[in-house]
């Protein structure tokens, strides 16, 4: 007996009864992002793996953990992409696209090799928001309100705001001393990974999930306290206006944000329906990336969301259906079945839009009949060789107590097209 194949721990297959939710995600970003000015771009899943530990930074988890990376025929070192701010980076400096302000969306899968559970995979998709060329607390309020759009748009509730400021370069460098200092005297009781990090990346010391860091972390210096004048206008400036179109706010000083290269503005979206992953969005400020990237200096903001977190939130809300079948077309007898595909295509031109199943593989009336109705559709469509010789269509619905009755090619795609719920 062959021994069958399954698909790789982490990776899943997205199957039809679920992809109704995913279009509607996307179809729904889309729009929002349009709705904003927003233009899209693609990038390619496979990245050189320089571009990642210069961008994420070398003594990351993601870079010194989870990333997938590989060496090529040619001896190249290559990754698939665990995020997709770096590869959107890339592309703008390598096409010269950044003698302007560009705000940027994306949308696709990215790869980290961590163990997976609930909200989270080895391959996983997002959208995701860049934009170039603008400095101003109005950018960063922006990408928040139109993330907040997008909850509205999908039916969402219950998703809660936090909001930090990391400072500037310089202010950030400062704070790090201080919060290095007070860690080194407590380091005995620190968790494994905050001992580690406190010689790489003590600011993430402040996001350990381990009860007893936290409780050192509580009284270590405040973030805050160092943030010059400039910045702390700059992030009240983001404040007031979420105020002003009434979204909720929670500041929080643990939120750090997992990469080297954010600065001044961080926020997330969090939700407590997905257990202990309850990220569902997350960004912030990176204004020298692109110059760490080989750019020239230039401020940039933006986001992603994950989009498997998303499918579950819409899911459990019941927001989404998968669109039913308008029509289902049975043809009984040679001469109907050889004209089947020549009619259902004249009533797809007729009717643009029409979600119409032809039936195939032949079979008597009553099993074609038995399909049609459990496609789901609303009508069932019945041409046999009395209806092709009077020009006529049998239309019978299917979810409801009336009868069949027969109407023109013409009558039938208006009513199909008043009938849909698209019209």
């Amino acid at each position: 007996m062959t021994t069958t194949i399954a698909a790789i721990r982490g990776m899943h297959d997205i199957l039809p009864e679920r992809i109704s939710t995913w279009q509607r995600i996307e179809d729904a970003a889309r729009q929002v992002l349009a709705g904003y000015g927003y233009a899209e771009i693609r990038t390619p899943i496979v990245e050189i793996t320089d571009l990642f530990k210069r961008s994420i930074g070398e003594v990351t988890d993601i870079v010194e953990k989870e990333m997938y990376s590989f060496t090529d025929r040619n001896g190249d070192s290559l990754s698939l992409r665990p995020e997709g701010t770096a590869s959107c980076v890339r592309a703008v400096i390598e096409n010269g696209l950044l003698n302007q302000p560009l705000r940027l969306w994306y949308r696709g899968p990215m790869f980290r090799h961590e163990r997976p559970q609930r909200g989270r995979y080895r391959q996983f998709h997002q959208i995701g928001v860049e934009v170039f060329g603008l400095d101003g607390p109005d950018i960063d309020l922006e990408v928040i309100l139109l993330t907040a759009r997008l909850w509205r748009t999908l039916g969402l509730t219950g998703l809660r705001l936090e909001v930090n400021s990391l400072g500037d370069t310089q202010e950030r460098a400062a704070y790090r001393e201080q919060l290095v200092d007070y860690l080194e005297g407590h380091r005995t009781h620190l968790d494994a990974d905050s001992q580690r990090r406190l010689t790489t990346n003590p600011l993430r010391v402040l996001d350990s999930k381990s009860p007893e860091t936290q409780a050192i972390t509580a009284a270590a210096p405040r973030l805050m306290d160092s943030l010059g004048e400039e910045t702390r206008a700059h992030f009240a400036a983001i404040l007031a206006g979420l105020e002003a179109v009434g979204i909720a706010y929670r500041i929080n000083p643990r939120l750090v944000r997992g990469l080297d290269y954010y600065n001044r503005t961080v926020f997330e979206w969090i939700t407590d329906d997905l257990g202990a992953q309850g990220t569902v969005c997350a960004g912030g400020r990176y204004d020298g990336l692109v110059a760490q990237l080989g750019g020239r200096d230039t401020p940039a903001v933006g986001f992603a969301l994950g989009i498997e977190r998303l499918v579950e939130l819409v899911e459990a809300a019941g927001t989404v259906a998968a669109p039913p079948l308008d029509a289902y077309l049975v043809a009984v007898g040679e001469q109907a079945q050889r004209e089947a595909p020549v009619l259902a295509e004249r009533l797809r031109d007729a009717a643009p839009g029409l979600r119409l199943m032809t039936h195939c593989g032949g079979g008597s009336f009553k099993s074609q009949f038995k399909r049609a109705d459990k496609s789901g559709a609303r009508y069932a469509l019945v041409i046999g060789d009395t209806e092709l010789a009077r020009g006529v269509i049998g239309i019978k619905p299917l979810r409801e107590e009336t009868g069949q009755r027969e109407l023109t090619l013409a009558e039938a795609a208006e009513l199909l097209t008043a009938a849909s719920p698209r019209a």
